[in-house]
């Protein structure tokens, strides 16, 4: 495995992003559309980057001089011009008249007879006095210079500067924080290598879009190990640093131009935000507080009372870490006396607790436990476990053994969690913290590579020889409950589960555990009837679990990710594609940005249901980044399942590096649930098939279908199934014909109507039916009926119409991302055999994209795009890429 760091090149100023205003800018300056462009933006926006890149691109067609603004100089009129009326006298370098023609005989001296237009850049334009304001708009108005000024827009530009813009006669460009898109370009440029979803989301929340923040962090978590390439993936393999040199500067050269007022406040801030806003007009006094609103230093929420926080939460923790403990200890006594009067949230009481904890200040243990509870939903998992940790009352010690454990499940110490859930689960008795505690005590056992029988049986033991603890008879207690709606989960008895479930929903009044319990229920429930091919039913159990989560304490077990993935999974079988996309995004917008423990699971669910669609170019991109990441971590044991799907599409697509490398980690991983590892075995050996092409792989895949196992879960069958078709095996479609019948959904629909139509020889049938298909959204199923169709028609010497069918077959492969594509059903295949990395390389190129940009896209190197263009060449007899589409067209 590739684990080496691959420090990232300096991303200079980070341009990436700025392309259109550059270019905007320098477009209007040498067209004189407008004689004057002012730049705004906030702190560490980019504008002095921007600045310096036009400054760069104009010099060689205008006569650039630069002026910096300067907070000392800026109530001292004329004063930043003054190494341009050295000459004057005291008298004169205060006349607007006398100033402006000794800068003007400057610049004329500056030209030295150059017929070349002059451009005025200046940086930090907020800070000019206004008399020097005034002779820049007057040398704007009159035409002698193009200007640049480039300023914050608070307090903003001066009045005769600011005119100019109302009056129509200068531009103003405001630039904003990065966007995600632009900080996914800014990545791309800076990195060699690609870069997953999951790293692009968290670099954007921390650095805010920031240009300046994210260069820091940039560098600062690839000199520090955090960021680092493996297996040509860019990871992040710990949470991105606050204390790295690069931020640290960056925070300590912004302190260093504030007032010692509002250092103070901005100190206070970060120790203690969110915090009330009047506890810090209190202390630092309300124009402080102003000033730093209006300096875009800190933000205001809208909520009452208002609250404060520094503008960017890593700004914010790198701030903390530069004050001493001593100073710190200073400010809270300072500030706890206020604090203690002024109403705060969960949020803020929890930064005070850990704020007390740095201090060394003793704080109660119930606050403790309920800011740990706090820290959780946050995913601060250090602060969680410091505040667990010091919790010692027998009566509070259960719970906050709980919370570290799901803290040390979410950092994937699994052994860790199930010791500390092993000697609390049963002290729990039956209070709210019980059921998710005994879940994710199931679930670290099971990360442990414990089956789920050897589990069960040692939990009821426990509860046979506990039961004071419990104070009910284990014969029927809700743990006993659960434990068997686990084991019919696995075993796929979807009868016994019904069963269960209904009496959970019967039960009036029902105990304090039941909401859990039914959640647990109706989620396996709808895993059990996906697989068993009633994917309907499984979808209508998948909502009712989802309809129960906002009642649940989903603190110390993962209800919300647990129901997700088989909700998605039911969509999947429906065939309903959009739902599930949806329910994925919508659970990536609800939480924490850095919320990243559970990215790899929901990363592989993108790629299953792109895979399940046809797309698998698209899934491949998915998938190689999801198995990276829960390599990491794998809170629900997906990476056997994650492994198994990436090793099937690379194996499709020929990357053989790849797929052996992904073929040994789903060998060596252990298995996850039941449902899961069937379908990883079967796609793991449809990939070996791809790979080897011996018979083996389809072999392999015949003998599981006539598994009892695999047998009695008739969806799950029709996946596999529809793997020995793909592979060219057209005996199973006699079995697909009679069993997509029974079996739920559009999707097994779709596949019936394909394989009741295969061997007609009504080619207009297929056709019909090929574009219904493909209007319903299963276009992969609509290309196979298009290629059959063109089969039939060349069989019946309709050579025009035969061809009709290979262009909307070739439409199908455009719309799934592959364009060239190898398998049993293309009719119309090149007089020259090209593999199937070949062929997405060279169609590539021939889009114009270099030897980079095209590894960069498919995830692999640079040298293995060279030599696949070099063999191309050598097949098609070419000699560059010139000659490609030529010898394509032929």
């Amino acid at each position: 495995m590739d684990s080496s760091n691959g420090h990232p090149p300096k991303p200079g100023r980070l341009l990436t992003g700025r392309r259109q205003p550059l270019d905007r800018i320098c477009n209007t300056i040498r067209t004189r559309t407008s004689q004057a462009v002012f730049l705004m933006a906030g702190p560490g926006i980019g504008k002095t980057a921007l600045a310096e890149a036009i400054t760069e691109r104009l010099a060689a067609d205008m006569i650039v001089v630069q002026i910096h603004g300067s907070s000392s100089l800026s109530r001292v009129p004329f004063g930043i011009l003054a190494p341009y009326t050295a000459e004057l006298t005291a008298e004169d370098s205060v006349s607007p008249v006398a100033v402006l023609r000794s800068v003007w005989s400057y610049f004329e001296r500056l030209k030295a007879g150059r017929d070349a237009p002059l451009l005025l850049v200046m940086d930090d334009a907020h800070h000019l006095d206004d008399a020097t304001a005034g002779i820049v708009a007057d040398m704007i108005s009159a035409g002698w210079a193009s200007v640049v000024a480039a300023g914050r827009p608070r307090p903003g530009l001066p009045q005769p500067l600011a005119q100019l813009w109302y009056d129509g006669l200068a531009d103003r460009v405001d630039l904003r924080p990065l966007n995600r898109e632009q900080i996914e370009e800014v990545l791309a440029h800076a990195l060699d290598g690609t870069v997953p979803a999951g790293t692009v989301d968290t670099i954007w929340s921390a650095s805010g879009g920031n240009p300046r923040i994210l260069d820091a962090l940039l560098h600062d978590a690839a000199e520090g190990g955090q960021l680092a390439k493996r297996n040509g993936i860019w990871m992040l393999l710990d949470p991105l640093p606050p204390d790295g040199p690069r931020l640290t500067n960056v925070v300590v050269k912004d302190m260093l131009r504030r007032t010692a007022a509002e250092q103070e406040a901005l100190k206070l801030i970060a120790l203690a935000g969110p915090v009330s806003r009047k506890v810090i007009e209190d202390i630092c006094g309300a124009e402080v507080v102003r000033s730093l609103l209006d300096q875009q230093m800190v933000v205001e929420s809208h909520g009452t009372p208002a609250d404060l926080r520094i503008w960017n939460a890593m700004f914010g923790d790198a701030l903390r870490l530069t004050i001493s403990v001593s100073r710190s200890l200073q400010l809270l006594e300072r500030v706890r006396e206020h604090l203690a009067t002024s109403p705060a949230g969960s949020e803020g009481r929890l930064r005070a607790v850990e704020w007390a904890l740095e201090c060394g200040v003793k704080t109660g243990e119930p606050e403790l436990l309920e800011a740990a509870g706090t820290a959780l939903a946050h995913f601060r998992n250090r602060s969680v476990r410091a505040m667990a940790a010091k919790i010692t009352d027998p009566a509070l010690v259960p719970a906050a053994h709980a919370v570290q454990a799901r803290a040390l499940f979410n950092e994937g110490d699994y052994a860790g969690a199930a010791k500390l859930l092993d000697g609390c689960w049963l002290q729990l008795g039956d209070g709210p913290g019980a059921a998710p505690a005994l879940m994710l005590r199931t679930l670290a056992h099971r990360a442990m590579g414990t089956p789920l029988a050897a589990f069960a049986a040692d939990s009821r033991e426990l509860l046979r020889t506990s039961p004071a603890e419990t104070g009910t008879d284990s014969a029927t207690d809700w743990r006993e409950q659960l434990l068997r709606m686990l084991e019919f989960g696995e075993a796929g008895n979807y009868a016994a589960l019904e069963h269960e479930v209904q009496d959970l929903r019967s039960r009036n009044p029902g105990s304090g555990t039941d909401p859990a319990l039914l959640t647990v229920g109706a989620a396996l429930l709808a895993q059990t009837l996906a697989a068993a091919g009633r994917a309907v039913q499984g979808l209508d159990a998948g909502l009712m679990a989802a309809s129960g989560l906002s009642s649940l304490d989903s603190g110390v077990f993962f209800f919300n990710e647990f129901v997700l993935g088989r909700l998605a999974a039911a969509y999947l079988a429906v065939g309903d594609w959009e739902s599930a996309e949806r329910e994925l995004v919508d659970y990536a917008a609800r939480q924490p940005r850095d919320a990243a423990a559970f990215a790899g699971s929901i990363q592989v669910l993108r790629g299953y249901s792109l895979l399940r669609q046809g797309r698998i170019e698209r899934a491949y991109q998915t998938l190689l980044p999801a198995v990276e990441t829960l390599r990491l971590n794998d809170p629900a044991q997906e990476f056997r399942f994650g492994a198994a799907l990436a090793f099937y599409v690379a194996a499709r697509l020929g990357d053989a590096a790849q797929s052996s490398r992904l073929e040994l980690d789903y060998k060596d991983s252990p298995q996850g649930s039941a449902s899961q590892d069937l379908l990883a075995t079967a796609y793991a050996a449809a990939g070996s098939e791809y790979i080897t092409r011996d018979g083996k792989g389809l072999a392999s895949l015949h003998t599981l279908a006539t598994t009892p196992v695999v047998s009695a879960r008739s969806g799950t069958l029709l996946e596999l199934l529809g793997l020995c078709w793909d592979l060219g095996d057209h005996s199973v479609i006699p079995l697909v014909h009679n069993l997509a019948g029974s079996v739920q959904g559009r999707w097994a629909a779709a596949f019936l109507s394909l394989a009741q139509h295969w061997e007609s020889a009504d080619a207009d049938a297929l056709m019909e039916m090929a574009a219904r298909l493909e209007n319903e959204g299963f276009v992969n199923v609509a290309r196979e009926a298009y290629a059959r169709a063109s089969s039939v028609f060349e069989a019946a010497g309709e050579r025009r119409r035969s061809r009709q069918a290979v262009a909307l077959r070739e439409k199908c492969d455009h719309e799934l991302g592959e364009r060239f594509r190898e398998g049993q059903f293309i009719a119309a295949a090149p007089t020259v055999r090209l593999t199937r990395r070949e062929q997405d390389i060279v169609e590539l190129a021939v889009q114009g994209l270099t030897d980079r940009e095209i590894a960069q896209r498919l995830m692999v190197s640079v040298r293995t795009v060279e030599g696949h263009l070099y063999r191309t060449y050598v097949k098609l007899g070419v000699r560059s890429r010139d000659e490609l589409s030529t010898a394509l067209a032929h």
